[in-house]
């Protein structure tokens, strides 16, 4: 078969199966798909909700929508599903029991890679970010020691997601973390006694603020490879902090100014919106040509089903701007080595921020479509 175009690794949400801690949080049986199946449109012509078409609502402790899953991405041209998961410190795990499933059954036999998502649990999504559901704690080596080893029995499975030998792991909040020099050399020196070449360690940059180098920030330096959160790439460096907002959004989000939105009744209140093409535009402009640069793309935003009108929706998503992003992440790689050609795709499955490609009633296949056209030009659907 032809080469890939480039290395499609898409990040996969695992809260699509009850937990104790969530039944306790938000209520009896919450998944992800809760959020996803009570939104409503907050204006006319808002998409919600935005409901799943082949796969249905699943459950993600069932095997066979797993296998569904890895056959859909397979046949996309995505190499990797990139699982998210939880470790607190001392030990402590949530939402692990789909990946743990996957690694120890063999199934599906797709490959995977790990990223720790390293940030403090908030009530954020409900207008609330100071109530703390879970912290995140970095208690020491020790612990660092015990995530590794729990780490390793993925590493070692032979459809872990390796570059040039070295198996990927990616960080969430490498700001967060007490240091990112000692972590990573802790986490090679742990490696490099297991037998492995290495690791090849990924930084999600997640500061944009004025006077912060997003790539080149110190914090970022013990890292392989760095890649941009999205959306906030956008949103705090153009989207929401521009003095310049033009009148037509600013009507369109009922924004007075100042005082004037604190008084605002709640069904008044709007989330805000910003052209998806303009995300397409703007994308990767300042992005260095640099090898350990690599690009995540976002397929569509809209976290209204979690967080109201507190929300943020990239309005006008189409499957042919997508392909235009798309086409603008390969580009960026094609002068890498094959094995750092890499594109993250965030997400496979984050519905409830409208922020996936998995098959849905208003699109179909069509971003899968544009991603197998993109990743294998040329190559017959």
């Amino acid at each position: 078969m032809k080469s890939p175009a480039a290395r499609v690794i898409a990040f996969y949400l695992p809260q699509f199966h009850p937990i104790p801690e969530n039944d306790e949080w938000w209520g009896p049986g919450f998944t992800e798909w809760t959020n996803v199946a009570k939104a409503k449109p907050m204006f006319r012509g808002h998409k919600q909700p935005r409901l799943p078409a082949d796969l249905g609502f699943y459950d993600l402790r069932v095997p066979e929508s797993r296998e569904k899953q890895a056959e859909l991405a397979r046949n996309a041209g995505v190499e990797s599903f990139c699982y998210w998961h939880y470790w607190w410190g001392h030990g402590k795990r949530i939402l692990e029991r789909p990946f743990e499933e996957v690694r120890d059954s063999g199934r599906p036999d797709f490959p995977f890679c790990l990223a720790w998502a390293n940030q403090s649990w908030t009530g954020i999504w409900h207008g609330n970010p100071r109530s703390i559901l879970m912290k995140q704690e970095y208690p020491g080596r020790a612990d660092e020691e015990l995530h590794f080893r729990w780490a390793q029995k993925a590493f070692e499975d032979p459809r872990y997601t390796c570059v040039d030998g070295k198996p990927m792991f990616v960080i969430f909040a490498p700001h967060d973390m007490p240091s990112t020099e000692a972590f990573c050399e802790h986490w090679r020196e742990l490696a490099h006694k297991a037998g492995y070449p290495g690791l090849h360690l990924v930084a999600i940059s997640n500061k944009y603020a004025d006077g912060i180098d997003r790539y080149r920030n110190p914090i970022l330096r013990p890292f392989d490879a760095v890649t941009q959160l999205v959306p906030q790439d956008y949103l705090e460096t153009i989207g929401r902090t521009t003095k310049r907002r033009d009148l037509v959004r600013k009507w369109k989000e009922l924004d007075f100014g100042g005082r004037l939105n604190h008084l605002k009744p709640t069904s008044w209140r709007r989330p805000t919106r910003i052209r998806y093409k303009d995300v397409v535009a703007r994308a990767l402009e300042d992005m260095p040509q640099e090898e350990r640069f690599l690009p995540c793309v976002l397929p569509g935003w809209d976290n209204t089903p979690r967080s109201s009108h507190r929300g943020v929706i990239f309005e006008g998503e189409t499957p042919e701007l997508f392909r235009t992003l798309l086409q603008k992440a390969v580009q960026h790689v094609s002068v890498n080595s094959v094995e750092q050609r890499i594109v993250f795709l965030k997400a496979w499955n984050e519905w409830a921020e409208g922020n996936y490609v998995e098959p849905d009633v208003l699109h179909g296949h069509a971003y899968l479509d544009v991603i197998r056209s993109v990743v294998f030009p040329g190559v017959s659907q």
